[in-house]
């Protein structure tokens, strides 16, 4: 089966179109050992809506919430009521669509705020959640992921199976899928990038996948 890896819907679609370069990471609740490791390094980008709120992406990106929340297949066939204003946290859907996979190019281990602020051009979310991620459990580093994102020619619709749940990062999906796809950026844009990413976390410790 498949693996893919589990990220909000409105990063998924970030990632997807270009706007997003890395995926920030401690760990959740169910990763075996409390924290995360790279288990993979090419996967499917899961869209689910676990623990996704409006205030925690930026207003720029705020109508790209909006838009995967109506592309999810929901149970009676609406998305629910407030979830547009963003008010708390969103149900799942019945269906998510699969729109593209990535590879890790290159991860770090970060505790230095200043990297983690340096790196607010390549993500989507507000600098507030960014530092709480870094601050929870602060024995642990932060994993930086440089992602190279493929959009697969036609997006797949999946069933949303209750094994799929919870604050986990990587799913074994229950159909097959074939990694084929265009990359979202240029090969020199996406170089050009990399290089300033890697710069900013020059500091930081590599991690080789």
């Amino acid at each position: 089966m498949p693996i893919a890896f589990k990220e909000w819907a409105v990063t998924v679609r970030a990632l997807a179109e270009g706007e997003q370069l890395v995926t920030l990471r401690k760990g959740g609740i169910r990763e075996e050992g409390k924290h995360f490791e790279i288990e993979h390094d090419r996967f499917f980008l899961y869209p689910t809506f676990d623990h996704q709120r409006g205030e925690l992406v930026r207003e720029s990106h705020r109508p790209e919430l909006e838009r995967a929340l109506e592309e999810g297949v929901w149970p009676d066939g609406d998305v629910p009521p407030g979830a547009l204003t963003q008010d708390g946290e969103i149900d799942q859907p019945a269906r998510v669509r699969i729109r593209a996979f990535a590879e890790v190019a290159a991860s770090y281990l970060i505790t230095d705020p200043r990297c983690v602020d340096a790196l607010a051009p390549y993500h989507v979310w507000t600098s507030d959640y960014v530092e709480k991620r870094l601050r929870w459990k602060p024995r642990h580093p932060l994993h930086v992921m440089l992602l190279r994102t493929y959009r697969i020619p036609r997006p797949v619709t999946v069933k949303v199976r209750p094994e799929y749940g919870g604050c986990r990062s990587w799913l074994e999906l229950h159909r097959e899928l074939p990694f084929e796809g265009t990359p979202v950026l240029a090969d020199e844009e996406f170089e050009r990038a990399a290089a300033q990413i890697e710069a900013i976390a020059s500091d930081a410790v590599p991690v080789l996948v």
